[in-house]
């Protein structure tokens, strides 16, 4: 009989733990957890039953090694809300688009100094238009009396270096006026989604060869301000300006020379006077650059936004809003008197009590 329990005892179905190694006899339905550790127990097996048979095998562990308790999870490091120092690497990156490239702009050094160029140049032509004045009174002067040396000096000096400075401003402001042109004829064809279909060399020809550069600057420019702020004609007007302060600029131009080559002496004194009208043009064609340059930036000449003025047609009589003054008609005569005396005291006596009740609920 002992035999017989062994036989089963060594028969009995079990379930090991796989955590804490214990086996659970299996008594009707198998477990799931083990009841000690909470582990997952294997499927259900004889206890000496073959490793053929088995879904698990034992491992051999040292004598008094029982296997580890389950150990609570823990947080390594703070437990505060993480954040960054800077923007973390590991995501994706927005590349920002690429920049489209500048235009060239090869008279740029110069371009971008226009506006001072030409206050300047304005304002050395006017010097030298002076220094012309003051050789005139000199010669005036000279008629009935004789002239220091030195004040002949000074006078040959200023009219010199006014007019070789005032020269050489011209020319560089020239250069600036060219880039200034291409770029804004650029940005004037772009406005309308169309390139400009004449090069730099031809601006620079047009700009340059004598007798064509009283004509194309004009036609350049025109050709800008018809595609800049949808044709506005202010903008038309101040061209038109600055191409007859252009042409009559050069006319003078040419008639100081020919006062320059004559040869009778008073011919060439009043040739002096015609330098000095000479300068003040060229100081005029300065100053209708500058607009024109400034025009074409909405701005006026001193370098202020314009004003945008829209003129409206009136759809009516103007109507006064404060109504005119009028005289009071005249006191009536007679019996009509008598009645409107007794009208007004009549008004009186009804406007009193209105007024002694008006003061009691004052109070």
């Amino acid at each position: 009989m002992n035999g017989g329990q062994v036989g089963r005892s060594r028969s009995a179905v079990v379930q090991p733990c796989a955590r804490c190694g214990a086996r659970w006899a299996v008594q009707g339905k198998p477990l799931h957890w083990c009841p000690r550790c909470h582990g997952v127990l294997l499927s259900p097996a004889p206890v000496d039953a073959p490793a053929d048979r088995r879904n698990y095998r034992w491992v051999a562990r040292p004598p008094g090694r029982r296997s580890p308790a389950a150990q609570p999870l823990r947080r390594s490091g703070s437990t505060e809300t993480p954040r960054y120092q800077q923007i973390p690497r590991w995501g994706l990156h927005d590349r920002p688009a690429a920049e489209a490239p500048e235009p060239h702009r090869p008279l740029a050094a110069w371009t971008d100094r226009l506006d001072r160029l030409l206050i300047t140049t304005a304002a050395v032509f006017v010097v030298a238009a002076l220094a012309e004045l003051g050789r005139y009174g000199i010669l005036l002067r000279n008629r009935t009396r004789l002239i220091q040396p030195w004040l002949l000096w000074i006078s040959d000096a200023a009219v010199t270096v006014s007019a070789i400075l005032a020269l050489a401003l011209a020319l560089l402001s020239a250069v600036a006026l060219v880039g200034w042109l291409a770029e804004t004829r650029r940005a004037a064809y772009a406005n309308v989604g169309e390139s400009d279909s004449r090069s730099l060399l031809s601006l620079v020809l047009g700009c340059v060869v004598p007798v064509a550069n009283l004509i194309w600057p004009g036609i350049f420019l025109t050709e800008a301000a018809q595609r800049t702020g949808d044709g506005d004609p202010r903008l038309l007007r101040a061209v038109r300006i600055w191409w007859a302060a252009w042409l009559s600029n050069a006319v003078l131009v040419l008639v100081a020379l020919g006062y320059r080559l004559a040869d009778s002496l008073q011919v060439q004194a009043d040739g002096v006077l015609v330098a000095m009208w000479t300068d003040l043009a060229a100081a005029g064609v300065a100053v209708a650059s500058l607009g024109l340059v400034r025009a074409f930036a909405g701005l006026d000449l001193q370098g202020r936004p314009k004003t945008p003025r829209r003129w409206l047609i009136a759809t009516g009589p103007a109507r006064p809003v404060i109504e005119p003054v009028r005289r009071a008609p005249a006191a009536p005569v007679g019996d009509d008197a008598v009645v409107g005396d007794e009208a007004a005291a009549g008004d009186a006596a009804q406007a009193a009590p209105d007024a002694e009740q008006q003061e009691v609920v004052a109070k």
